[in-house]
């Protein structure tokens, strides 16, 4: 039977029309699919194509090679669609080990440029590296040309031999290349984009469950989508009734005059499965599930028939979703008004989170392009949406609130692209302040779920807020303003001393600069008035007065926004008087940002309009405009900040590692800590500048350790350190002796420790003193979801206490190695001024490279602590390390598949 890696699994995944298909191995109950594939389903000239002649033994010859015995080292994998093999991809090894292996693929003519075969390589491929093949070879005829366009479209570089009319093609195999993600990611985008154009862009609807009841959901969603204006047909689905408020129902989906684009269901939670299933059946192409409860068989159905029928899933437990675009005006949801029309996205797992933003934008004037509630998130998640968005042609800001996360870095990908062109705002949901007290490192301790969703956040460059009104807060001032410098200097500006000093105060503390102003200012001010920053215009001021001092504080290089704070006084209860007429009859939209602060304003924030039409976001409160500015500052460095690609080391030995890996998980099945030789040896094979050990199994070896160190070189003093297996925070057991210069200190040292750990002491680390330096803890943490999340921060036995951390989720890229370093509090030290030198920040980034790509390239290694990393002018040494490994398997975040949720596990 054909050897099947295990990688080499089951996976459902989108073709660029938007149909789904299943990927799977093929084995011996596949030979009679395969056999038809090669016959009925290529053509004559196909078969000329793809066996270089018209044998008529060659398709069975491939399917028993293919699903038959004696096959060694063959990958084969097919794609289905229902119950029809569309296309097969397979390789097998022209070597052992398989550096290299032969590539073999046929798609039936009929599905052909619908992306059968790219993706089918895209996941051989994967299979492929991971058994360690590094390169495909393929021969194929010159006139071949659908071949030689599908791997010049790969994104992989191709060499190409060619020899009386056959050309013979190598692939070198490198998922890493950044051009070959590109090009999956942008196929992944178009097929997403096209499944979804029935979900979003529907030209008929049907809403399955529709009741005669009023106030029932499935009859209040028929009725907003009949009363809102749908452009398409709507079908009501109900075998009780008739018609309903006057339209007719039809009993089945099978009944209605046409196949629906799009079906609603609101049906009991043990009717969903049987009615995903009838609509699938029909044709139709999405479905959105406002029904809650879904059991887990429920779920399994539900999910069975959307990927049989090659549906797109909205919910279940959906508040339903709306699309404003003159073209569609669907309003197929159950909460408040239908949005008014924009070009704001929005999507929400909270039905009850949803209502409240819809009315929040609605009532400060922010329009909606689409709507979404993701409910339980089975199938379409945020960033489907986000990749919606970004080509849909109308939406320029997109507002998420999400509970969780199915594919983080996926997600953290799609964002870093579709924030460069639209601000993406979130409420970060789900977090916690609860440490992982029981933690066995430092690292561990700080990857705390806030810590790991900020990370994602951070470096995808999406502006995270902590509640709905702070997203409303923000959104106001990025839609309507444009970003300041990435300084980020604020001027502050009031009619009253006291709410500019507030107002100042509220910059301060959101990390905004107060740049000095300067003193010529103040001539075009009242007498008496103050230009230091915050200024302070006196309430004698008037609108013109107010209005020209605008104009010339904006064309001051050292101010990126303006914050304008005005207070009701006695002398401006006249129009003419009234200072916000400088503000609104002069233009919304100026060289700089601007934001109003008006404290008898009765909501939080509102727009305010302008005489050229523009809108001007004015605030109740400085703290929510400070807040807003200060995410206008942040977006404009994230932009401002040139996209770098992966970090990279050289001299990295994946080999050795691999082989360590698994030698220690055949050995402990369960996993656990590594002992001091196999860290070193694990560390040393990725170029980890851990400083020199040497183990000790008594007080004689020991002696001797100490004494072979001083021959190599290492003068003066060593330490001594106590080791047993699950040992945690040695220093904290009393288990470290520092400054042993003599033999019979060693030996003393090491006597304290057996007498003090008796049988529990397997021995003892001998290592040289290192030269003092700043202090920082590295570290990695593997999150079963989010993946491996890379830690800095100020080291040594008070790590924990001074709580200085950056974290970024791997792998890193040269970008965030150096915004981790300087977003430390500690980082004026590692920096360096006139007086101290800066520490060796090459080797920092060294370590950090290090440690993502360690990470990166083995899922097992669940928690690793570098602590302390002593750094010193002229380099780095790890002076202490843990390393923890646990059995895991791998996961390539970027390779095509749909999720598959929880709830519909054990299929």
């Amino acid at each position: 039977m054909p050897t099947v890696h295990p990688l080499l699994t089951t996976a459902e995944a989108l073709l660029s029309d938007g149909t789904t298909v299943v990927l799977r191995p093929l084995g011996p109950q596949d030979h009679r699919a395969v056999l038809d594939l090669h016959t009925e389903g290529l053509s004559e000239e196909s078969r000329r194509m793809r066996f270089f002649g018209a044998s008529r033994n060659a398709p069975r010859q491939a399917a028993d090679r293919l699903c038959g015995q004696g096959t060694t080292g063959l990958l084969a994998l097919g794609a289905w669609v229902g119950e029809e093999l569309v296309g097969e991809v397979d390789c097998e090894p022209l070597d052992d080990p398989p550096e290299t292996a032969e590539l073999a693929l046929a798609v039936a003519d009929r599905w052909h440029h619908r992306g059968v075969a790219t993706l089918l390589l895209e996941h051989l491929i994967h299979a492929a590296r991971a058994r360690g093949t590094r390169y495909f070879e393929a021969d194929t005829l010159f006139g071949n040309r659908a071949v030689h366009q599908l791997f010049a479209d790969l994104g992989l570089p191709v060499q190409r031999r060619f020899a009386q009319g056959e050309v013979r093609i190598r692939v070198p195999l490198d998922e890493s290349d950044e051009r070959y993600r590109s090009a999956v990611d942008e196929r992944g985008r178009r097929a997403d984009v096209a499944s979804l154009a029935a979900l979003l862009r529907p030209a008929s609807v049907a809403v399955v469950g529709a009741s005669r009841r009023a106030g029932s959901v499935g009859r209040t969603v028929l009725g907003k989508i009949r009363r809102g204006g749908f452009a398409g047909s709507v079908w009501a689905v109900n075998p009780h009734a008739r018609e309903i408020d006057g339209e007719p129902a039809y009993p089945s989906v099978r009944a209605l005059p046409a196949v629906p684009d799009l079906a609603v269901l609101a049906v009991p939670a043990g009717a969903v499965p049987g009615a995903a299933e009838e609509c699938g059946a029909a044709g139709v192409r999405a479905l959105v599930v406002l029904t809650s409860g879904l059991g887990a068989q429920e779920a399994r159905g539900l999910m069975r028939a959307c990927r049989r029928h090659s549906m797109r899933l909205v919910g279940p437990n959906s508040l339903g979703t709306a699309q404003t675009e003159p073209a569609v005006r669907l309003d197929a949801e159950f909460g408040g008004a239908f949005p008014r029309p924009g070009s704001a996205g929005v999507a929400v797992q909270s039905g009850g989170v949803g209502i409240a933003l819809l009315s929040r934008l609605a009532w400060l004037g922010i329009g909606v392009s689409s709507f979404v509630s993701l409910g339980d998130k089975y199938d379409v998640s945020g960033n489907d949406l986000l990749r919606w968005w970004e080509a849909d042609g109308r939406t320029d800001l997109a507002l998420l609130h999400l509970e969780s996360f199915g594919n983080p870095r996926a997600f953290a990908r799609t964002a870093r692209r579709v924030t460069r062109t639209i601000p993406v705002l979130t409420v970060d949901a789900g977090r916690s302040t609860a440490g992982r007290r029981g933690a066995a490192s430092h690292t561990a301790a700080a990857a705390t779920p806030t810590v790991t969703r900020e990370a994602l956040f951070r470096q995808a460059g999406i502006t995270a807020t902590r509640s709905i009104e702070e997203l409303v807060e923000a959104a106001a001032l990025l839609h309507a303003q444009p970003l300041p410098a990435p300084r980020g200097a604020v001027a502050v500006v009031s009619n009253a001393g006291g709410i500019g000093i507030l107002a100042a105060d509220a910059c301060a503390e959101a990390g905004l600069e107060l740049p000095e102003l300067p003193a010529e200012l103040g001539k075009l001010l009242p007498p008496g008035a103050s230009v230091r920053n915050p200024v302070d215009t006196t309430a004698a001021v008037d609108p013109t007065e107010l209005a020209l001092f605008l104009r010339a504080l904006e064309r001051e290089e050292a101010v990126d926004a303006i914050l304008v704070c005005l207070v009701p006084t006695a002398l401006g209860t006249t129009p003419a008087r009234d200072p916000v007429r400088a503000l609104l009859e002069g233009p919304a939209r100026r060289r700089v940002p601007i934001a109003a602060v008006l404290l008898d304003q009765q909501v939080p924030v509102r727009y305010r309009n302008c005489a050229d039409s523009g809108v001007l976001p004015a605030y109740s409160d400085p703290v929510a405009a400070a807040r807003a500015l200060a995410h206008a500052r942040d977006r404009a460095r994230w932009l401002a900040e040139a996209p770098s690609g992966p970090a990279e080391a050289q001299g990295c030995d994946r080999n050795t590692a691999r082989s360590l890996v698994d030698g220690y998980l055949t050995a402990h099945p369960d996993g656990g800590w590594l002992d001091p030789l196999s860290t070193a040896d694990l560390l040393d094979a990725y170029g980890l500048p851990l400083t020199t050990s040497v183990w000790a199994r008594d007080e004689h070896t020991a002696v001797a350790a100490a004494n072979g160190l001083r021959l190599l070189g290492h003068d003066g003093q060593v330490a001594l350190k106590a080791y047993w297996p699950g040992q945690v925070h040695k220093s904290a057991l009393g288990a470290v002796r520092t400054g042993l210069g003599s033999e019979s200190e060693v030996r003393a040292a090491y006597r304290e420790f057996a007498e003090r750990f008796g049988t529990e002491l397997a021995g003892a680390v001998v290592q040289p003193m290192a030269e003092p330096g700043f202090e920082l803890l590295a570290g990695v943490v593997q999150d079963k979801v989010f993946g491996p999340l890379v830690v800095l921060g100020a080291g040594g036995t008070a790590a924990d206490v001074l709580a200085d951390r950056v974290a970024r989720l791997a792998p890193l890229s040269e970008r965030d190695l150096t915004t981790m370093v300087t977003e430390l509090r500690s980082a004026p030290l590692l920096l360096g001024d006139g007086a101290v030198p800066p520490v060796d920040l090459a080797a920092v980034r060294s370590v950090l490279t290090r440690l993502s790509l360690l990470a990166d390239d083995f899922p097992e290694l669940v928690e690793a602590d570098l602590n302390p990393v002593i750094l010193r002018p002229d380099g780095a040494v790890c002076v202490d390390a843990r390393v923890r490994l646990e059995p895991r398997p791998s996961f390539d975040p970027y390779l095509r598949r749909l999720r598959r949720p929880a709830a519909a596990e054990g299929e």
